[in-house]
């Protein structure tokens, strides 16, 4: 069994599929790792669900902020966006048992020395510790999924404490896993950051960057920062690229480790979309 690693396809059902002609993938054979963010911006989240749901153990998806925005849509808890193409899936016949499949899908899975999430880490955080707070997370979907939801939009608090309790905590933990690019040595988040990594002397820098964060002996794989790009060194890999935004749709080979594999992508969305 080969796992593909394949960055943020972003409702791209074309795009994924001509990327997966390109790999040889062979569903009896091999698993596709996504790094979140399935859906919205591309026209093709519908497609995409249902082809990732059929997929069944061939496919391990974690969460992105795009995923957690389509599940707060269904429950009534967030306002459609002008860039929002998530309608035909809320529309769909079959948008329950989609939406129940994406629900119980984590923030974070971890298999031997590899971590996948969708955004990436504060400094303070273990494999460990991620998986702890990424079930806790989970577990309050489950419970009180609306709840959730209806509480989630916002950067507040912005610093990692052990101290933090309720909704704070679980805010706290979407915000890092699903939309973290840069924060500071001791934790401290910027969540506004969408461009290029800021220069010095900016205190923040790209989460990775930070030589004494606890997750740096795993291999972290990792989306959403489509301006930062592949990003390929010891102990990360970065698959954002652009996907939506005229970029590409990239796989990686997480087993033998190849160059990766790329398909070009048409321009759903202008960059100042966000």
């Amino acid at each position: 069994m080969t796992r593909f690693a394949i960055g943020d396809v972003q409702g791209c059902d074309r795009e994924l599929r001509a990327l997966l002609n390109v790999v040889g993938f062979s569903a009896d054979r091999d698993q596709l790792w996504f790094v979140g963010d399935l859906v919205n911006r591309g026209p093709g989240s519908l497609a995409v669900l249902r082809f990732v749901r059929s997929l069944a153990d061939n496919a391990v998806v974690v969460l992105g902020n795009h995923d957690l925005h389509l599940l707060a849509l269904a429950h009534k808890a967030a306002r459609y966006r002008k860039s929002d193409t998530l309608g035909e899936v809320l529309k769909a016949p079959d948008r329950d048992a989609l939406l129940e499949w994406l629900m119980g899908r984590p923030l974070a899975h971890a298999q031997g020395n590899d971590l996948m999430v969708h955004a990436g880490l504060v400094p303070q955080w273990s494999v460990a510790r991620t998986l702890e707070l990424a079930a806790e997370v989970s577990r309050a979907l489950r419970a009180e999924p609306r709840a959730l939801f209806e509480q989630m939009y916002g950067d507040e608090p912005d610093r990692w404490d052990e101290a933090l309790t309720g909704i704070e905590r679980l805010r706290f933990t979407i915000n890092v896993l699903t939309r973290i690019r840069v924060c500071t040595a001791e934790g401290r988040v910027d969540l506004q950051m969408k461009g290029p990594p800021p220069r010095p002397p900016s205190p923040t820098r790209p989460w990775f960057e930070h030589a004494q964060r606890l997750s740096r002996d795993a291999r972290v794989i990792f989306g959403h920062w489509s301006a930062l790009g592949l990003v390929r060194r010891a102990g990360v890999i970065g698959l954002d690229t652009g996907c939506a935004w005229g970029g590409k749709l990239t796989a990686y080979d997480l087993d033998r480790e190849r160059e990766p594999l790329e398909t070009p992508c048409a321009e759903y969305q202008r960059i100042s979309a966000g």
